[in-house]
């Protein structure tokens, strides 16, 4: 079995997308990014580790080399699990997210995953809906997940992309 690649169209109509991996130069946009789009956004550190342990991570540039979004996968067995993804806020709405989640699948088809594994929180009602109209179902829950508020943590709802 293979994952399905979703059609998606291209944003903007723009053919000079381009996928690129991710490099430590970066960093200052992603976080730029990372800090606008999440409430508890991945520390520098965080990506660092991720980058120096080989994980596959990859930016979205433009075709002037403007960053436009980033993803960061682990491949576990047969299954992709997504750690992390971000478009830049002023260009949510636009196809992006849709078109690195198809950039993740054929990833993980290349290295012969079944499926891509991911949390989402329950109050992140853009990314459950993108989800969920690229094929994800929801597969079960994790308590007390993310960090939220001053103290608080709000629970993750695991999504699942199979065939």
């Amino acid at each position: 079995m293979s994952l399905v690649i979703h059609s998606v169209k291209v944003p903007y109509q723009d053919p000079s997308l381009q996928f690129r991996r991710m490099t430590e130069q970066d960093l200052d946009e992603v976080l730029a990014i990372e800090g606008t789009v999440y409430p508890h956004p991945w520390s520098r550190g965080n990506f660092i580790d991720s980058i120096r342990s080989d994980y596959p991570a990859w930016v979205l540039c433009d075709g002037s080399g403007r960053l436009l979004g980033y993803f960061l996968l682990m491949f576990a067995v047969d299954e992709v699990h997504l750690l992390n993804i971000a478009v830049r806020g002023d260009l949510h709405g636009h196809g992006l997210g849709r078109y690195q989640l198809q950039k993740i699948v054929a990833l993980g088809k290349q290295e012969g995953m079944r499926s891509v594994l991911l949390e989402v929180r329950p109050s992140n009602l853009r990314a459950l809906e993108v989800y969920e109209r690229y094929g994800f179902v929801r597969i079960g829950l994790r308590r007390n997940y993310y960090p939220a508020g001053i103290g608080g943590r709000e629970d993750a709802i695991v999504m699942r992309l199979t065939p």
